[in-house]
């Protein structure tokens, strides 16, 4: 009897033990943006949750706040890693909370940026203008950066930014991953996306780790120059020097914390792709400071799984059909 008491009490205390060593995950969703099917944000967050929670439930605890709606205080608190999926500049739900978000990378929380959310907001304040309207682009020498482009180069390892950096849509293909535990059970695949590239590095990438790379087709470089569509540095480095374009990445920050961007996930259906999914869950899992499995978070779903939870859209005219490929 005695025995059996001591070993429930054993298994009592190895439980709480696992349960203290779980880490936080806090994954915000933007509010609906875009067509059906695009910026699919509060049925892309629940997803991930959802995969979480499905394959790595003895690692993390979850918390989901949606439609752009920023967790109280004491959420924030408790996250070991932050997620967020949303629009980015105005829409972006963080930077409105970047003194807050400042203490977190300090105390080292990791931090996870998906698709437009790589791209914070930008301040046209002191460009040269005519009749009152700013000259667009900057003229030369002059960056577009402003409100959070400062926090994020730091915290996330890189940003979208304005005049610098591009968003077409492209296929990508991915034919080799790097020795790296965000890409653990990650298959080379391929994936029609907005993938954007030539975002703004940390200085001599310290502490980025290039994840997703493929070379962009000269297509990518048919818009004409401006904010989002090119510019010269861009167009020599795709049509001149084909240098292969980095559209995930991860950082070793010098906090101790850890981030995560991923261009990729304008299209809701990139979702299905098993290999897209374990990758950005792997990256959750690791900037959170948890062990990720040595196949990585593999999870499956059914087809109304994959499209639970999609806002309510009007639809286009005509919209657009990703051709996606494992």
């Amino acid at each position: 009897m005695k025995k059996s008491l001591l070993s429930l009490l054993l298994l009592a205390a190895a439980t709480l033990v696992a349960a203290a060593d779980k880490k936080n995950v806090l994954l915000i969703a933007g509010k609906p943006s875009h067509g059906p099917g695009e910026h699919e944000h509060n049925a892309g967050i629940q997803l991930l949750a959802a995969g979480l929670k499905q394959s790595a439930a003895g690692l993390v605890n979850v918390d989901v706040s949606l439609n752009g709606e920023w967790p109280s205080d004491e959420r924030v608190a408790k996250a070991d890693t932050i997620v967020i999926y949303s629009d980015g500049q105005a829409g972006h739900p963080a930077v409105t909370h970047l003194p807050q978000l400042a203490k977190k990378m300090e105390a080292g929380c990791g931090f996870v940026c998906l698709h437009y959310a790589v791209e914070p907001v930008y301040e046209r304040a002191g460009w040269l203008s005519v009749n009152g309207k700013p000259i667009d682009p900057p003229p030369a020498g002059r960056s577009s950066t402003g409100a959070g482009a400062k926090e994020f180069k730091e915290w996330l390892g890189g940003y979208f930014e304005q005049f610098w950096s591009v968003n077409p849509h492209w296929l990508a293909d991915f034919k080799t991953l790097p020795n790296h535990p965000v890409s653990r059970g990650v298959k080379p695949y391929a994936s029609s996306d907005e993938w954007y590239f030539n975002l703004r590095f940390r200085d001599n990438m310290e502490g980025v780790t290039p994840i997703l790379s493929a070379i962009a087709p000269d297509d990518t470089m048919s818009r004409k120059d401006g904010d989002h569509g090119g510019n010269p540095d861009v167009r020599k480095m795709v049509l001149e020097e084909r240098k292969p374009q980095v559209v995930a990445w991860a950082v070793d920050r010098k906090d101790g914390g850890r981030g995560f961007g991923f261009c990729g996930g304008h299209y809701h259906a990139g979702w299905a792709l098993d290999s897209q999914r374990t990758l950005v869950l792997n990256a959750i899992v690791w900037t959170a400071k948890a062990d990720v499995p040595a196949d990585g978070v593999q999870t499956k779903f059914t087809e109304d799984e994959l499209k639970a939870n999609l806002d309510k859209k009007a639809p286009r005219k005509v919209t657009p059909k990703p051709a996606v490929k494992k």
